[in-house]
């Protein structure tokens, strides 16, 4: 609709409403990024509505400073992120001279910002801080399954040899390398939650540094809960091997991992959101489900 309009009559984007807020301002205080990113292109037709500031002295980047009602997160950690990429990206989005530094209050937007956000701030720290306690906590009891697993040999050793009776069995195979890399990745996830809870918690570090370490945190957990599954299987397998036959294997196991495979479904729009949000230099709008 807004394109229709500004191709009909391109003036409109001068047009302004009772609070002095042009269709720049508006687009940057209701969080609408792919109107923007839209404008933004067209900006050397557009210079005067960049530079235009509202009845209080707003600019653009004033409004995209202030906390806004829209939060696609109900995560406070993740919204926070989202906030400071939405700031930055209107503030390199076009030359420095385009938005007025203090507005009617003599606040400029990065004093608009860290005043806005402040309680933001502590919750996205209480959020994180509450997550890497528990989740670290299912991490240390994962290292102590797959230390425990590691020293557990199925079928015993050979007498008068290190050699493990089977050793060449693929299901022995696959129990070995699976208990390695269950011990290896929740240890990093130990490593990586503990990391979370001795770190700095300012707004900056919000942006990137404490999000990609949860990323790698997280991304650690599954990953070990996933292979100690498939230790567990491959453990398993040796006291049924003779009961059933290989068909019934598939169904067996298929059941028994239901847990994590429902576990990963529940977290995976959470997970998802996690990596585009971190790696994607402009905020997107889909809202978080």
């Amino acid at each position: 609709m807004v394109e229709r309009i500004l191709d009909a009559f391109p003036m409109a984007i001068l047009d302004r409403d009772s609070d002095g807020k042009n269709i720049v301002l508006l687009a940057v205080e209701n969080r609408q990024t792919k109107l923007y990113e839209q404008l933004v292109q067209n900006i050397l037709f557009n210079e005067s509505a960049f530079r235009a500031v509202d009845n209080k002295g707003n600019s653009a980047l004033h409004l995209a400073a202030r906390i806004g009602d829209f939060q696609p997160y109900p995560f406070a950690a993740l919204q926070m992120q989202w906030e400071i990429k939405w700031f930055k990206y209107v503030k390199y989005s076009v030359p420095r001279d385009f938005f007025m530094n203090l507005n009617n209050e003599d606040m400029t937007p990065k004093e608009v910002f860290r005043t806005s956000h402040k309680d933001l701030v502590k919750e996205g720290t209480k959020w994180l801080t509450d997550t890497s306690n528990s989740c670290s906590l299912v991490a240390t009891l994962v290292t102590t399954v797959a230390f425990a697993t590691t020293a557990t040999v199925p079928g015993g050793m050979k007498e008068g040899s290190w050699s493990p009776n089977l050793g060449r069995h693929p299901g022995f195979i696959v129990f070995a390398i699976s208990s390695l890399i269950a011990l290896s990745f929740s240890a990093t996830s130990v490593i990586a939650f503990l990391s979370i809870l001795t770190s700095r918690h300012h707004q900056k570090d919000f942006q990137s540094d404490l999000p990609k370490k949860l990323l790698l945190a997280l991304t650690s957990l599954f990953i070990s809960l996933a292979a100690m599954m498939f230790c567990f299987c491959a453990g398993h397998f040796f006291l049924v091997k003779d009961e059933f036959e290989h068909t019934a294997y598939l169904v067996i196991y298929a059941i028994a991992c239901l847990p994590i495979a429902y576990f990963a479904m529940m977290q995976f729009p959470f997970y998802f959101a996690l990596v585009l949000q971190t790696f994607k230099r402009v905020p997107q709008r889909t809202p978080f489900r």
